[in-house]
């Protein structure tokens, strides 16, 4: 009998669940829920909420937002089962209750599976012919009372396409099989056998023998599907989206079917028991093994995809995170041999100065008329950086560089920058609309010099999954991908925060409440009436209202302007406690800020009262000491080996200083000057056991390794940190 359908999503039981699965009070999980569902964005929570949420960092903030939407998502889905069984007239109270008390999406489809619309199948065909009820018949496995043949002969009905009792019989062993197959105890079973037991394999496709060199290590490969790392699935997976490999999943048959023989056909006394048994056999391999395999490696493939992306977006935050320069003079090289190198400077704002073309190298060598238009340079503009792309002719360039700055004793910090991305900028919209009239090339040597004076201000303008720092990033799922990145790159902004009167539409576009539509009106607003000279003024951005200045505020800087704290993390919402603690101090407010002598004074639980609690006052008086404190670290270069420029000149031994470039599963990649990144192993990684690489290295770290082996044809470098 049908029953009525309705939305399942209760907020308060999804609020009581997640606290439980999480491990967090449920009063504070109820108000995180609260928050966001009122349009807060986490970083304004994190910072500026922390009463509210009991405080709750951004990670905890991320996982109830996560498990909120997560549990929105099975509500949903489950309202749709609900109503499409229930318009099949099939929905029971038992059903019901089984699927309103279901735990996960794939229990739940597994519930849903026998009911979902399906293609024509070979069970379909048999139903269609009237076959049903001696399935049934089987199913049961109850004695009969009379012979095999008296019971198939009430089913022949050549009008049917039932011609005689082995179609009968053939017809519902495909429903008997198709139902078996839909089991959700069984297919649960089956994927905790397959997980427990199975082995993952791969060979190399049938002709596909030319172009295995790549996948060499995965041909004739199998190993334990519950200890195969994630990024060596991604790999095996990615050799079969080339169409080089076969991956699939390896189950031992004989066992499998001498524990499901029982399971499905317990009568032994049923009459049909051989025929069932011999249904169970087809039942495995033709429909549950194919299932299994696609179900278990869906698993290990989204396993595999939330490993990478930890991976990838704990890199791109070390390297959005990375020491800024800082606001100095800065010269940009693109190096390039043929078409020489395209040279960009900067001032300390990141403005685009002046541009010219040198050829310090091969074909088209003139190392003298390159170091005097690059020494004039230099010296017009009172240049401090000099910051050369770690691409082609890279290593050469910098040689060349280092020469002049020594020749000519020059005040001057020469720093190899990586590239990747930059090419993808250049020729981006964004860039062609800031330097309309410039070549590619050039508009890439400026992103270089920025990227060395403010890396996350310029990389926020490239397409994360461009910059390098990651595992298979083109082979996780993209949608999980780009949230984890949006999400990273948003945490990294408004930890550092933005000066509201330099920031460009990309960057202002990850603030908190902003998005790109506000970052753009927030820019044309400047580029109309001027600098910002207080935080109040953007009420006048048009479609900036409460709700966004509430979100955006205390990540926004203004340097320079009509009020002090407008530099600083402190939220205007809280000016008026710090009018307090400055009356209490006798001091002028504008006289607290920057002065940490004078703000250690104040006792945080004196100006408590009931909207700004203990942690908030705490966060205002820190901030008072150390206003607008970049949490960066500082500023070092590595120095390469100058007599290093590439593999050739490596040799077993030597010991170089590197920088970090690509943290992995595996180990870690460093930049030592030779156009190839040498490998860390991450037993190479310390002298103790080494667990996860994120331990002990980060992107952007400057450490010394030394050169264990060379291999040249392969363009692979072995290094290590022991020694």
């Amino acid at each position: 009998m049908a029953t009525k359908t309705e939305n399942v999503f209760d907020i308060a039981t999804a609020t009581q669940a997640i606290a439980r699965e999480l491990g967090l009070p449920p009063k504070q999980v109820q108000s995180a829920v609260e928050l966001l569902d009122a349009g807060n964005t986490i970083p304004f929570i994190a910072r500026y909420r922390k009463e509210a949420t009991g405080g709750l960092d951004e990670i905890a903030l991320r996982a109830i937002e996560d498990a909120l939407e997560k549990a929105m998502a099975l509500a949903a889905r489950k309202t749709t089962v609900l109503k499409t069984i229930d318009e099949q007239g099939l929905l029971t109270a038992a059903l019901r209750k089984q699927i309103e008390q279901c735990p996960d999406l794939a229990t739940l489809e597994a519930i849903y599976l026998p009911y979902k619309p399906k293609r024509r199948t070979r069970a379909t065909i048999a139903r269609e012919r009237g076959l049903a009820p001696l399935a049934e018949l089987l199913l049961s496995q109850s004695k009969l009372g009379k012979s095999k043949d008296d019971v198939l002969k009430a089913f022949v009905d050549a009008a049917k396409d039932v011609p005689d009792a082995d179609a009968a019989l053939q017809g519902a062993l495909d429903i008997v099989a198709e139902q078996w197959s839909e089991d959700a105890p069984t297919r649960t079973w089956m994927s905790k056998h397959a997980f427990s037991q199975g082995r993952i394999t791969s060979s190399i496709k049938r002709g596909k023998k030319d172009q295995a060199e790549k996948f060499e290590q995965y041909v004739d490969h199998q190993e334990s599907a519950n200890r195969i790392p994630g990024h060596r699935l991604l790999a095996m997976m990615r050799g079969e989206s080339e169409g080089v490999l076969k991956v699939g999943i390896q189950l031992e048959d004989s066992q499998v079917l001498a524990e499901l023989k029982p399971k499905l056909v317990p009568n032994r006394d049923f009459e049909f028991r051989n025929e069932l048994l011999a249904t169970v056999e087809d039942c495995y391999q033709r429909l549950l093994m194919p299932a299994t395999e696609s179900t278990v490696m869906q698993a290990l493939k989204e396993k595999a995809d939330e490993e990478a992306i930890a991976v990838f977006g704990k890199n791109l935050r070390e390297l959005l995170m990375s020491a800024p320069a800082g606001p100095r003079v800065t010269i940009g090289i693109d190096p390039g041999f043929r078409t020489g190198c395209k040279v960009a400077v900067v001032d300390g704002t990141g403005k685009f100065l002046t541009n010219t073309t040198i050829y310090p190298t091969p074909p088209k060598s003139d190392t003298a008329a390159a170091g005097k238009a690059l020494l004039a340079l230099i010296q017009k503009h009172d240049v401090e950086l000099i910051a050369i792309g770690n691409g082609t002719a890279s290593r050469e360039t910098d040689s060349f560089v280092g020469d002049l700055i020594r020749e000519h004793k020059l005040a001057v910090t020469k720093v190899m920058v990586s590239e990747s991305g930059a090419s993808i900028y250049s020729a981006s919209e964004l860039a062609s609309k800031e330097f309309p009239d410039l070549d590619i090339t050039v508009r890439g040597a400026i992103s270089i010099a920025r990227r060395l004076q403010d890396p996350l201000a310029e990389l926020v303008k490239s397409d994360p999954k461009s910059i390098g720092v990651g595992q298979y990033q083109h082979d996780v799922n993209q949608t999980q991908l780009r949230k984890c990145l949006d999400r990273t790159v948003e945490s990294c902004v408004n930890n550092v925060g933005v000066d509201l009167n330099m920031a460009s539409v990309p960057l202002l576009s990850y603030v908190a409440g902003i998005g790109p539509k506000l970052a753009a009106n927030i820019v044309e607003y400047r580029d109309q009436n001027g600098q910002f000279k207080n935080r109040k003024e953007l009420g006048k951005v048009p479609k900036l209202g409460k709700k966004a200045f509430e979100q955006a505020a205390g990540f926004l800087r203004i340097r320079g302007g009509d009020e002090p704290l407008d530099n600083s993390a402190v939220h205007p919402e809280s000016y008026p406690v710090v009018s307090r603690m400055a009356k209490k101090l006798g001091a002028d407010s504008h006289a607290l800020v920057g002065n940490a002598s004078l703000s250690q004074k104040l006792q945080p639980s004196e100006f408590v009262d009931d909207r700004f609690g203990l942690p908030t006052v705490a966060d205002i008086i820190a901030e008072l000491g150390k206003p607008g404190r970049d949490p960066r670290s500082e500023f070092r270069a590595v120095k390469f080996d100058d007599s290093v420029n590439c593999m050739e000149d490596l040799k077993p031994g030597m010991v170089l200083e590197g920088v970090i470039t690509n943290v992995t599963h595996f180990g870690a990649f460093i930049d030592i000057g030779v156009h190839q990144d040498g490998l860390i192993h991450i037993s190479q990684l310390a002298n103790t056991f080494v667990q996860d690489p994120n331990e002990v290295v980060a992107v952007g770290d400057v450490t010394k390794v030394k050169v264990l082996e060379i291999d040249l044809p392969r363009k692979r470098i072995s290094v290590t940190r022991k020694f």
